[in-house]
């Protein structure tokens, strides 16, 4: 009988058949219903979304769990991995199978997703990880032969990381230990709302500590976007997050022997909003606008992707184009905080040098702000510590780096917007650009203090001071000895900018050396 049956099948053809038709079915209709029903796409087609049409090569499908006992109810072992295209540009990809397991990544699994990923280094492509699951599956890590055999090393040991190609990671569901991990090493973080993002669960944490949590307090998205800065970009549903992955890489290189790709088409905004610039930015520098309003009469329309936009808004980090080229700018917001620098600034400042040193994106620094956020708070966030890593960073950049002055540039805080002697290719400033230690009212209570009291008429005594300021706060003497490279007119500043940056590209080689490659985020 059963020669009579490998007879009716001599190239094993309709057993592949059939065992590829049970992979694809996942974890069933149940659990695939279930999946929809919390508006989630599954594993599968996310991937078919996300990937040009029939590009996906997929390898491990037929794997499955090495455990007897749950052998059948692990399709693929949880992660569907493998090769394909976003507009044409080669990419590895992974993805948690909620619908197996809940996504718990296992042995099999986290091979198959090492694997490709090691790939993708080595080919000199970017890599994708959709995650969806809970972390290291329960019992295959238990025990000291599944702890120290277990693949989670693959996710440590490979640290870290050289940078030499992107790595994206969108969190889709609920998502502890694994893809967390995976996440925390990425240079894009993208998180749909509504999921959750943590080491553990609160199922887990309770056991292990006793402590009580919601999942949402533990790593919801709002967690991320105003508290640990984590998440990069945040979307609506997985259409919109995987939207967002295409998005990106119109920014990144596919690895770091390339430059970011060029737009083959921009729109330079209308000389309407060159002129407005000067409609936006108030005369009296004690008011505060809105910086956004003015990087859209600088770059490209619709070309500025801003990064963790809700963390410290004091700064704003955001991918953009001049020209077609592509550019991270690093901007102070004066409508946030007047534009005071605080520790989650100079975090997010930090994560976007490294990114752009280590995929050769040329910096942009406009400068307006009043020094650093001090307090107690801001001595309890390390601020001493944040400020100097900040600039250790920027020293070791060696992309091309224009600074420009727009309004206020004072303390410690000139110097980590690429102030004076800190390697800026070209040093601008717009006429009415403010320079010095602190703002000329704090500088009058220091230097006159008990002289305001005693004198006979402390307000002229004051305002002769802060006319004297004025004068020496002003850029034209600063000009004079040669420390600001153009004063320029605030309605040629995309002009300006696009000649700097022209000139500031590197004849002889790379954009960057990518000393920052190796830098850990915090």
């Amino acid at each position: 009988m059963e020669n009579e049956e490998i007879n009716q099948d001599p190239y094993g053809i309709e057993e592949l058949k059939k065992r590829t038709q049970i992979a694809l079915q996942m974890g069933g209709e149940e659990k695939i219903k279930k999946q929809h029903s919390l508006k989630r796409l599954t594993a599968r087609e996310r991937i078919q979304k996300l990937l040009d049409k029939n590009s996906f090569y997929e390898i491990g499908l037929l794997a499955h769990s090495p455990l007897k006992e749950v052998k059948d109810k692990t399709p693929a072992d949880g992660k569907i991995c493998g090769y394909g295209t976003i507009d044409t540009q080669m990419v590895a990809i992974s993805a948690d199978d909620a619908t197996v397991l809940a996504g718990a990544g296992g042995l099999v699994g986290y091979e198959k997703e090492y694997h490709i990923h090691e790939m993708a280094r080595k080919k000199g492509f970017p890599s994708i990880h959709l995650g969806d699951g809970g972390g290291a599956r329960i019992p295959d890590i238990m025990g000291a032969v599944g702890m120290m055999s277990y693949s989670l090393s693959h996710i440590t040991h490979h640290q870290p990381r050289a940078r030499e190609t992107p790595l994206i990671t969108a969190i889709l569901g609920e998502c502890y230990g694994g893809p967390t991990w995976k996440a925390s090493v990425s240079d894009i973080v993208i998180q749909v709302k509504g999921t959750i993002m943590a080491v553990a669960s609160p199922a887990i944490l309770e056991i292990a500590t006793t402590e009580q949590s919601e999942k949402d307090a533990l790593g919801g998205w709002e967690l991320h976007a105003y508290k640990t800065g984590l998440v990069d970009l945040f979307a609506k549903n997985d259409q919109e997050a995987l939207s967002l992955i295409k998005k990106i890489f119109q920014y990144l290189p596919p690895n770091a022997e390339s430059t970011p790709p060029n737009a083959s088409f921009f729109e330079a905004p209308s000389p309407f909003k060159a002129n407005k610039i000067l409609d936006i930015i108030p005369t009296d520098s004690k008011y505060s606008y809105d910086m956004h309003e003015l990087l859209q009469c600088i770059f490209d329309v619709g070309s500025i992707l801003e990064l963790k936009p809700y963390y410290d808004g004091s700064l704003i980090t955001a991918f953009a184009r001049l020209e077609g080229q592509v550019v991270g700018v690093l901007a102070n917001n004066p409508k946030v905080n007047a534009g005071a620098m605080g520790a989650g600034a100079c975090e997010k400042a930090l994560h976007f040098l490294i990114t752009c040193d280590s995929y050769h994106i040329p910096l942009i620094f406009l400068h307006d702000t009043p020094g650093f956020y001090v307090g107690k708070q801001a001595e309890e966030n390390k601020m001493p510590v944040r400020i100097m890593n900040f600039i250790n960073a920027l020293h070791y950049s060696t992309v091309p780096k224009i600074a420009l002055i727009i309004r206020k540039s004072y303390g410690m805080a000139h110097n980590n917007m690429l102030g004076a002697k800190m390697g800026a290719d070209f040093m601008l400033a717009f006429p009415k650009a403010e320079i010095s230690f602190m703002a000329p009212e704090v500088a009058c209570n220091v230097v006159l203090g008990r002289k305001l009291q005693s004198s006979d008429n402390p307000a002229l005594m004051k305002a002769l001071f802060l006319q004297e300021m004025a004068k020496m706060n002003a850029p034209w003497e600063a000009a004079g000895n040669n420390s600001i490279d153009r004063i320029i007119d605030p309605r040629q500043t995309r002009m300006e900018l696009v000649k700097a940056l022209q000139i500031s590209f590197n004849q002889k080689g790379k954009m960057s050396q990518r000393k920052l490659a190796t830098w850990n985020k915090l």
